[in-house]
């Protein structure tokens, strides 16, 4: 039996965004929502979707 998965949480611990695979920013081998989550705020922002408390 196999399972395909479609949506994931982004990989950022703070953040609360579901992402689909084929959109999401891969990067340390995890799934992000974002440039800004996959770089682990750098810059110190979140990142920047409507309604999520995360800001690095």
């Amino acid at each position: 039996m196999s399972v395909n998965v479609e949506m994931v949480k982004c990989a950022c611990n703070d953040c609360v965004c579901i992402v689909s695979t084929g959109n999401a920013v891969e990067a340390d081998g995890r799934m992000f929502c974002g440039e800004n989550c996959a770089n682990h705020h750098q810059q110190s922002v979140g990142c920047e979707h409507a309604g999520c408390p995360c800001h690095g």
